[in-house]
């Protein structure tokens, strides 16, 4: 399979390791300082371009690997309040195709598919209060992650108490601490820590009078990161559409 790198850093280095490890080619990287490159013939004759630059970027990112009708797996997060329905139609209308995840651990996908299962039985025990936290690397720039509001999502889907997620204490890189995680009773906090290099940790608790409830999840590193992309770039090379990893892993979780 032919690859395009969008994004150079330690994740795009990653990527370009593991997915060469598995035969492909690599045949295009496109970073900050040679974005024409997009309009490159080398570029054009990607089957897929895996994505990962900032939340800014991303949406212009996509337009333009559309633009040459390149499928596109990004792992950005941030776009989706303002480019949420222009991108639905552009995949499910125009012919483009997106794989979009905020996390692509195998890990993380077990670990949501227990947070489902775990917010649906507790529905039935409004004792139970629930928080998150989410801890990433001091270099992360949003908070809280794209996983953690992923995750809350998929609770406040399946608890009828709770109708929306805001942040709470925020754990800051310079040692600050802001926010509070006290919040209405149909809110679900969720907790940013910012420090030294962790790849990320995402911990959601019940907490009652009587006991306590906790579920974690802890990356050691950033490779199951990039092999789940380059999974995903495997499995979009022969799928079209708005995909997500409920489309890859479906077989096997349910």
């Amino acid at each position: 399979m032919r690859i395009a790198l969008i994004g150079y850093g330690k994740m795009g280095k990653m990527i370009e390791q593991i997915a060469k490890a598995r035969g492909h080619e690599i045949v295009s990287i496109i970073d900050i300082d040679n974005m024409q490159d997009f309009d490159s013939p080398a570029f054009a004759s990607a089957d897929v371009a895996i994505e990962f630059t900032n939340p800014t970027a991303a949406y212009d990112n996509y337009l333009r690997a559309f633009k040459h009708h390149v499928k596109v797996v990004s792992g950005s997060t941030g776009w989706m309040s303002e480019h949420k329905t222009d991108v639905e139609r552009l995949c499910n209308d125009e012919g483009q195709t997106l794989f979009w995840a905020s996390n692509f651990s195998v890990g993380v996908a077990i670990f949501s598919a227990v947070n489902r299962y775990l917010a649906k039985i507790m529905n039935g025990f409004p004792q139970y209060q629930v928080e998150m936290e989410e801890t990433h690397h001091i270099h992360k720039l949003d908070a809280p992650s794209g996983t953690a509001i992923t995750l809350a999502d998929e609770i406040i889907d399946r608890l009828d108490r709770k109708d929306t997620w805001v942040k709470g204490e925020q754990h800051n890189a310079d040692g600050t601490v802001t926010g509070t995680n006290h919040v209405a009773a149909n809110e679900l906090a969720i907790a940013s820590v910012r420090r030294d290099e962790v790849p990320g940790i995402h911990t959601i608790t019940y907490d009652s009078e009587a006991d306590k409830i906790v579920i974690s999840h802890d990356a050691h590193s950033r490779k199951g990161f990039a092999l789940g992309a380059v999974l995903a770039a495997e499995y979009t090379k022969d799928h079209t559409g708005l995909l997500t990893t409920s489309d890859l892993f479906k077989e096997v979780l349910g």
